[in-house]
């Protein structure tokens, strides 16, 4: 166990990410392995003042939650956000001793839109994408969610290679992962745009375009109460869930890569997901 810790220490700020890290105005930045008595082991980072003012450079921790995947975020009864994603926010602004001050949003794009205006986010829970990545930079995943088809029962698509034909026309929520997936890789099919994932489920059952393209998980919790419809098997892409901070804080980067890591061994993901009722959600594997 200490043997496999240690490799993933090393491969954590290793390489371009020591450079980078070493560029920083938190030059002091530093990693340590810390093993208890019980044999539990856990990362740890030196946090620097100037680390810190990194991180969270008014004081408070300003997190974007987006709302618009329910597997990571949902309101809680108290109107705060819940979920995997606040729980990882409340967490890192603990570890910073600072407050945490929730900025929410209905979907993803709106998110990647505020960094820089009057909505701006230290910490955001955000995809991997690689036009997200010009402006973000991304942690390890700490969630892998599956991007899947609903399809009416009497469809003839039967498999997820079968959707990118001519004619077809798959609604999606605009600027998700998914969706941005789907620009990238669709050659004969067309995207019917909604402006939330919610939105396009609507779309789908009102409009009636041929495919919904979603997050599994939420699909099947749907097919479970209203028959007519079911999930093409597989996946047509694996959604990587990140803490993404602006690109320009190498610094913080740096920190929530071994966050995260250290998040994903406690068990500290597993618990959130758990609490939540997202039993199906998977959590990522260590990073390489």
């Amino acid at each position: 166990m200490r043997n496999a810790w240690t490799r993933l220490v090393r491969a954590c700020f290793s390489g371009p990410a020591r450079s980078r890290a070493r560029r920083t105005v938190s030059g002091l930045l530093a990693l340590a392995l810390l093993v208890s008595l019980s044999g539990e082991v856990a990362v740890a980072l030196d946090l620097t003042p100037a680390l810190r003012a990194e991180i969270a450079p008014t004081g408070t921790l300003r997190a974007a939650i987006n709302y618009g995947n329910p597997v990571l975020a949902q309101r809680g009864a108290d109107g705060a956000p819940a979920g995997v994603s606040a729980d990882l926010a409340r967490e890192l602004g603990r570890r910073l001793g600072v407050p945490v001050a929730f900025e929410t949003f209905d979907t993803a794009g709106h998110v990647v839109a505020a960094l820089g205006g009057p909505r701006t986010w230290d910490v955001a829970f955000l995809a991997v994408d690689p036009e997200r990545g010009r402006t973000i930079a991304f942690s390890p995943p700490y969630v892998i969610i599956e991007g899947a088809y609903l399809v009416r029962t009497d469809s003839a698509l039967t498999a997820n290679d079968e959707v990118d034909r001519a004619g077809i026309r798959i609604a999606v929520g605009r600027n998700t992962a998914y969706d941005l997936f789907l620009g990238r890789h669709l050659q004969a099919a067309e995207r019917i745009y909604a402006p939330t994932s919610a939105d396009a489920l609507t779309l789908f059952l009102d409009a009636k375009p041929d495919v919904l393209a979603s997050v599994r998980q939420p699909l099947e919790s749907y097919v479970k109460t209203h028959p007519g419809l079911r999930i093409l098997p597989g996946r047509f892409m694996v959604i990587e869930q990140t803490v993404a901070t602006p690109k320009e804080r190498a610094g913080s980067a740096a920190y929530m890569r071994a966050f995260i890591e250290t998040m994903k061994a406690s068990g500290f993901v597993a618990e959130a997901l758990a609490a939540s009722g997202q039993h199906d959600a998977v959590v990522a594997p260590a990073a390489p």
